[in-house]
């Protein structure tokens, strides 16, 4: 069963979010992981949720996106992307169709 990461991301300081983004595509990779949504457009529909930059990886079990997360490979990203922005990140398992 799939595992996902959704994360909303208010980027604070661009030029340190990039130093960030030019890293952590290497660690979600050793971790069997992939973008599926990385940035775009979004359109809210209705509540009141107000994302920023949208970002939606993959990972082939929630198991592996915990370990991804947690891993020494990603934390130092995770403060790094701590510093350069604000985010809310879910991580969940594929649901039953």
């Amino acid at each position: 069963m799939k595992g996902y990461v959704i994360a909303s991301v208010e980027v604070q300081d661009p030029a340190l979010y990039e130093t960030y983004r030019a890293q952590v595509l290497a660690t979600i990779e050793k971790h069997g992981g992939r973008f599926l949504v990385r940035g775009g457009q979004t359109e809210q529909k209705e509540g009141a949720w107000t994302p920023g930059r949208i970002v939606v990886l993959e990972f082939p079990s929630l198991a592996a996106a915990r370990t991804w997360y947690d891993s020494p490979d990603y934390q130092p990203l995770a403060a790094l992307r701590g510093r350069a922005s604000r985010t809310d990140i879910l991580l969940l398992a594929e649901g039953a169709p």
